[in-house]
C-alpha cells in the first residue's frame, strides 16, 4: 500500500511537533507500506519571511520571492527527515525540483504541469519514506524555482498520489475534519465524517480553510478520495470523496463566512455588447480573481455592475476601474472592504426548493440587510455587512438543524 501524507504549517510549528509527525509517519512505515510525505513551511516562517522581505524592499519580483519562500518547507523536511532517521528509518527529503514537480512560469501563482516520478519511485523502491517540499517546484523554461501559491502543500500532496496512484491521500492539519461551520464560531458545529467533492470545493472556494480548492479540484478531476485528519490525535477525520457513493439526506451540508472580501460597484455604466468583456478582462490581466459580480436591469441604456474580489486585491482593482470610467461610460463607482460574505453549500439543494428563501428569512430575523446574492446549484451567497458575519454564520447554522442532523 502506497500512502501519501501531507501535513500543514501547524503540524510542524516547533521540534515537539515535528517528533509528533516523525513518528506518526514510521508507524505508517512499520506496517509495511510505502509513505511519501508532503509538509508546509513550519508555523509562521512563509508570513515572517514575507515580513522581511518588507524591511528590504517594497517591490520584491515575483522571482526572487520565490527563492525565498520556497525555503520555508526546504527547512521542514530537512528537519523531518532528521526526525524520521533518529527512529531508526531510511528516509530522504527532496525539494519540489528534485521530486520531478514541473509547473508553468507564473511566479508566487504557478500551477503544476507533470511530475516526474521516477527520483521518488526509485527511493520508495529502496525502502526509503520520501519527504517532499510542499508549495513548490521548477518551471520548465528556465529551471526557475516557482512557488504554487498559498495553501501550494495541499496541491502537492495531492499532485503526487495521483502521480504516483497512491492508495491513499491524508490531509493533516490542526482541526479534526471539515465541520458544519467554524466551531471557533459556533461551539456546535458537527463534524462531518463524509462530503462530496462538490460541497468541499464550494466551501474551500466560499473561505473554508481545511482544503485549498485546487487541491479539492484536482481530487475531484481524478477521484482521488482524500482524509482529512488532525496530526494532534488519531480520531477519524472527514473523508472527501464522490457523491454518488453517499445517499445525501441532508439539504444544507455547511455554512461558511469569508472575511477577505471587498466590493466595487460601477454606476450607470453603458448597456452594449463587449462592456462587461473589457472590464473583467483587466481585471484578470491584473491577476485579479473576481468572485461575485451582479449587473442590474437595464434603464435608460444603462446598467449599474458590482462585483466582489479579495482585499488584498482592492487597490488593484480600483485602479483598473479608475482607468475604464471613460471607456465603460460609467458615472462613477464606490468600494468597501467592511463586508463579508456568508454561504449555506449542500448538495440536497438540487432537488428541495426554497433554500434561499430559508436563508433569507434567518438573515432578516437577525435584522441583517443582503446587500448582493449570488447563488449556484449547491450553494447560495450573500454580501453582508462584515460586524453581522458572526451572527448570521450562527443564525443559519442553526435554521438548518445542522448540529443535531446526521445526514453525514
Amino acid at each position: 500500500m502506497l500512502v501519501v501524507q501531507k501535513y500543514g504549517g501547524s503540524s510542524v510549528a516547533n521540534a515537539e511537533r515535528i517528533h509528533r509527525v516523525a513518528r506518526r509517519v514510521a508507524d505508517v512505515r512499520s506496517k509495511g507500506h510505502q509513505i511519501v510525505v508532503t509538509v508546509s513551511a513550519m508555523g509562521d516562517t512563509t508570513d515572517d519571511l514575507v515580513s522581511l522581505v518588507k524591511e528590504i524592499t517594497d517591490s520584491p519580483t515575483d522571482r526572487e520571492m520565490d527563492v525565498i519562500l520556497s525555503t520555508g518547507e526546504q527547512v521542514s523536511i530537512a528537519l523531518l527527515a532528521m526526525a524520521i532517521k533518529e527512529l531508526g528509518e531510511s528516509v530522504i527529503s527532496l525539494t519540489g525540483a528534485q521530486a520531478g514537480i514541473h509547473t508553468d512560469s507564473a511566479h508566487t501563482k504557478a500551477r503544476i504541469n507533470s511530475i516526474d516520478t521516477v527520483r521518488i519511485k526509485e527511493e520508495l523502491e529502496q525502502g526509503k519514506i520520501v519527504v517532499v517540499a510542499g508549495f513548490q517546484g521548477i518551471d520548465q523554461v528556465n529551471n526557475n524555482i516557482t512557488t504554487l501559491g498559498r495553501g501550494g502543500s495541499d496541491t502537492t500532496a495531492v499532485a503526487l498520489a495521483i502521480a504516483l496512484k497512491a492508495d491513499l491521500c491524508e490531509i493533516y492539519t490542526d482541526v479534526d475534519g471539515v465541520y458544519t461551520t467554524d466551531p471557533r464560531v459556533v461551539p456546535e458545529a458537527r463534524k462531518l465524517a463524509v462530503i462530496s467533492y462538490e460541497e468541499m470545493l464550494e466551501l474551500a472556494n466560499l473561505g473554508a480553510a481545511v482544503l485549498h480548492p485546487r487541491a479539492v479540484e484536482l481530487a475531484m478531476k481524478y477521484k482521488m478520495p482524500l482524509h482529512v485528519r488532525s496530526s494532534f490525535n488519531h480520531n477519524p477525520g472527514t473523508v472527501v470523496r464522490e457523491v454518488e457513493e453517499m445517499e445525501k439526506s441532508l439539504v444544507v451540508t455547511g455554512v461558511v463566512c469569508d472575511n477577505n472580501v471587498a466590493k466595487i460597484g460601477l454606476f450607470n455604466v453603458m448597456d452594449k455588447p463587449g462592456i462587461a468583456h473589457t472590464l473583467f478582462k483587466a481585471l484578470a490581466d491584473e491577476k485579479i480573481n473576481v468572485d461575485m459580480i451582479i449587473q442590474s436591469a437595464m434603464r435608460d441604456e444603462r446598467n449599474d455592475i458590482s462585483f466582489t474580489c479579495s482585499k488584498g486585491d482592492l487597490k488593484k482593482a480600483l485602479e483598473v476601474v479608475e482607468k475604464l470610467q471613460t471607456a465603460l461610460g460609467a458615472d462613477g463607482f464606490t468600494y468597501g472592504d467592511g463586508v463579508a460574505k456568508v454561504s449555506i453549500v449542500g448538495a440536497g439543494m438540487v432537488s428541495n426548493p426554497g433554500v434561499a428563501a430559508e436563508m433569507f428569512e434567518a438573515l432578516f430575523r437577525e435584522g441583517i440587510n443582503l446587500e448582493m446574492i449570488s447563488t449556484s446549484e449547491i450553494k447560495v451567497s450573500c454580501i453582508i455587512r462584515a460586524e453581522d458575519s458572526v451572527k448570521a454564520v450562527a443564525a443559519l447554522h442553526k435554521k438548518f438543524n445542522l448540529a443535531e442532523q446526521n445526514g453525514n
